[in-house]
């Protein structure tokens, strides 16, 4: 789905790989429950993301503090159910909401040395690392795309987006790179 934007030394965009994607709403009281049930603690802190694991591996874990009572939780896609249950079971006591989004959305990579500049050329967040640092998550927009933002690395940003949205988001990032080559 990246087909159309050409890598430069500066900045590189890349697909995910299939993923289970959840937004879970839950009161603060159940958060250890969740994140016991999950295998990470969910960030207490709002715009604030915690991750194990690599990647898109097995046993990866991604939560993601989006809202006073909303997280989104991202796994590798051969995890989804089993998480999904898991999280049910553990919750059952709790008032919550647990949604999967997994074929709503699609994620992208964006890394290298120009990633945030490349990435305000359409969003307006100021993301120098002073004020967006790495564990940051918020959501945004590029340029009418409206995307979740997750800064993992100094220079590495991991990109939420519909996925009806994405070929159109993927050629936006295309001419924002040609104009910053």
């Amino acid at each position: 789905m990246a087909d159309g934007f050409t890598d430069t030394p500066r900045f590189r965009l890349i697909e995910a790989p299939p993923l289970a994607r959840f937004v879970l709403r839950l009161p603060a009281g159940a958060l250890t429950a969740a994140g016991k049930a999950y295998g990470l603690a969910l960030p207490e802190a709002i715009n604030r993301g915690a991750s194990h694991g690599e990647r898109g591996k097995p046993g990866a874990r991604v939560a993601l503090h989006l809202g006073p009572d909303e997280w989104w939780l991202i796994v590798p896609e051969a995890e989804g159910a089993e998480v999904f249950a898991a999280l049910e079971k553990a919750l059952a006591a709790h008032p919550r909401s647990l949604v999967e989004i997994s074929h709503r959305q699609v994620g992208f990579v964006l890394e290298g040395e120009g990633a945030a500049d490349l990435l305000n050329a359409g969003c307006p967040l100021d993301l120098s690392e002073q004020a967006f640092p790495p564990g940051m998550a918020t959501r945004s927009l590029f340029h009418r795309i409206g995307l979740m933002i997750w800064r993992m690395a100094p220079s590495v940003f991991r990109l939420e987006i519909d996925r009806s949205l994405a070929p159109y988001f993927v050629a936006s990032m295309a001419e924002s790179a040609r104009d910053h080559s």
